[in-house]
């Protein structure tokens, strides 16, 4: 028989959607009229909050949901929408790979051809990833390069920017009366535990995605450009002896135009799908980087607090390898602004997982404040007073605590949230 008590803690599970770490609180929550403070509706006692993380290993009910904003963001900007017109649908738009340099041979090719070190390896084996030669993979090296290509991209966009008006006979300054270069990209770990970065890339008008851009400004303009500026720019550091270390992509850019059907992804329709379709696919497979980790395991999520705790850590030899740089590179002093010790965890990556040009779409805060006005319009209506009334929400809550009492309590909360994310799977699916 299900107790009261149960039949509580399970509604307020169903209330965050499964979240596995919510935050329990207590208070009140008030709306009142804005002219004359007239209580309109109001909420007392316990409620519950999702954790809000977007990493899908330590929650995956609020992984989905910022993956779902995610997608929203950058669908926005190749189709249209959230405030975005359709006709940046018509503009030149690429969806550009850049990738790591080599720090060293590691093991691959799974399952078309013999690796270098003459053994098969089928997908998803251990050894995938790890150097060949542990001890003299340049682990220094791409532990200094992970925690510097937030700046390395930064130098990107700023040489795109110039390749692209140098293609129009411009300078930088007069390109910005003619034309703007927006971008949303997102950060995916290697299997060598090194991010590369996704990037749709979209040329407007001077004004943003308002305005189409100069006829001369195709996608094969954009593409030339794109490898322009990754082969020329690099961030200089150094190793702790001193010694000279430039920073610099991969060899390997890849580029597609994302005005043709067949973009070879995973999972994507046939060559005759059209390009609304192929879109949504791309965004689809963008934004679920978003709510990835390393891909190492039981890290990638939590700060490493100690030497005890990287010697305890369940993880690949390479990859505790790479946290161990990381957390010594930090004890050094000219290494203090990078913080490495507080990235060990994420193998020395310090940059944001999702990020955009000002003007490519729509932010998280504005999906976000669109959500709660649809929450606000909903109680309005249920206390029979038009959505659009200008009120006042007074919020007044406390934490109780976070995450589940016990360890049966999370194992029922992990099954509810798995079976409604497969409820609103299927129902996208299916929508009818």
């Amino acid at each position: 028989m299900r107790t009261p008590a149960y039949k509580t803690w399970r509604a307020g599970v169903e209330s965050v959607k499964g979240c596995l770490h919510p935050v329990r609180l207590t208070g009140t929550w008030e709306v009142r009229h804005a002219g004359s403070g007239d209580l309109i509706t109001s909420r007392q006692g316990r409620v519950w909050s999702s954790c809000g993380t977007r990493r899908a290993a330590v929650c995956p009910s609020c992984a989905d949901r910022y993956a779902a904003d995610a997608w929203h963001l950058i669908h926005a900007g190749m189709n249209g929408g959230k405030g975005v017109p359709d006709t940046v649908a018509r503009s030149p738009r690429l969806f550009a790979t850049l990738t790591a340099p080599s720090f060293g041979p590691v093991h691959n090719r799974p399952g078309r051809r013999p690796c270098t070190c003459g053994r098969w390896h089928p997908d998803g084996h251990p050894l995938l990833g790890s150097p060949l030669d542990p001890a003299s993979y340049d682990y220094t090296g791409a532990v200094l390069w992970q925690a510097h290509s937030g700046q390395l991209w930064h130098r990107f966009t700023t040489a795109l920017r110039r390749a692209v008006a140098k293609a129009g006979g411009l300078t930088v300054r007069e390109s910005t009366s003619h034309l703007r270069i927006s971008y949303a990209k997102v950060a995916e770990y290697q299997l060598r535990g090194l991010v590369h970065f996704h990037a749709i890339i979209r040329a407007d008008g001077p004004t943003g995605p308002d305005t189409p851009p100069p006829t001369w400004l195709t996608a094969d303009v954009l593409t030339n450009a794109v490898h322009t500026a990754a082969s020329s720019v690099q961030v200089d550091t150094e190793r702790p002896d001193g010694t000279p270390l430039p920073l610099r992509w991969g060899n390997q850019v890849d580029i597609k135009d994302i005005t043709t059907t067949n973009l070879d992804l995973p999972e994507t329709a046939d060559d005759d799908e059209d390009q609304a379709v192929a879109d949504t696919r791309l965004a689809s497979y963008i934004a679920k980087y978003a709510t990835k980790g390393t891909g190492a395991t039981d890290t990638g999520d939590r700060r490493i607090r100690s030497q005890m705790h990287i010697d305890q850590l369940r993880v690949s030899d390479h990859h505790r390898a790479m946290i161990q740089t990381a957390w010594n590179l930090s004890g050094q002093e000219q290494y203090a602004d990078l913080k490495l010790r507080h990235w060990a965890h994420m193998l020395g990556f310090r940059g944001h997982f999702l990020t955009k040009a000002r003007r490519y779409s729509v932010t998280f805060k504005q999906l976000r404040a669109e959500r709660q006005a649809h929450q606000l319009h909903a109680a309005l209506t249920d206390a029979g007073l038009p959505a659009d009334t200008d009120v006042i929400v007074i919020n007044d809550w406390q934490i109780l605590g976070i995450g589940h009492l016990t360890p049966e309590q999370l194992e029922l909360a992990t099954a509810i949230g798995d079976r409604i994310r497969r409820t609103a799977q299927q129902a996208r699916k299916d929508p009818r």
